[in-house]
């Protein structure tokens, strides 16, 4: 599956990848948010070509098409377990904090999806946060 196969099923669910940039940068505190953004988007975009990060991602969007679910139970933890598994293969055990950080204050596109997606993207925005934080040396 390519990275555009991928965005093309997630945009059917009403998610793009300039909202899930926008997500992240709600949560961004620092300078020149739109070289961030451009860097940000270069790397949704690679890791949206990773096998791995297809099928957590699949896996979750399955799941929504095929699992009915009142809300967000509390006693539901498959969605979390998908959400930590995207961000920790993209940013490593640090991905984690921004994973939780992002799964707690649930901004911008999160707020609007249902439990497996909400978790699956918020853990892919996260990842690519830790990601990007790792590889230019910038504090979030």
């Amino acid at each position: 599956m390519t990275p555009k196969e991928l965005l093309s099923r997630l945009e059917s669910r009403g998610i793009t990848l300039e909202k899930m940039l926008d997500t992240a940068l709600e949560l961004y505190i620092g300078y020149e948010r739109e070289r961030v953004r451009e860097r940000l988007r270069e790397l949704m975009l690679r890791y949206l070509g990773d096998i791995n990060v297809q099928a957590l991602l699949l896996s979750a969007l399955l799941l929504e098409e095929n699992f009915s679910v009142e809300g967000d139970p509390v006693n539901l933890v498959a969605d979390e377990l998908i959400g930590i598994n995207i961000a920790e293969l993209i940013g490593g055990k640090m991905a984690l904090f921004n994973f939780f950080y992002y799964d707690t204050k649930k901004p911008g596109i999160l707020a609007e999806l249902p439990p497996f997606l909400d978790d699956a993207i918020g853990g892919f925005i996260a990842g690519c946060m830790t990601r990007l934080f790792q590889e230019t040396g910038e504090r979030p």
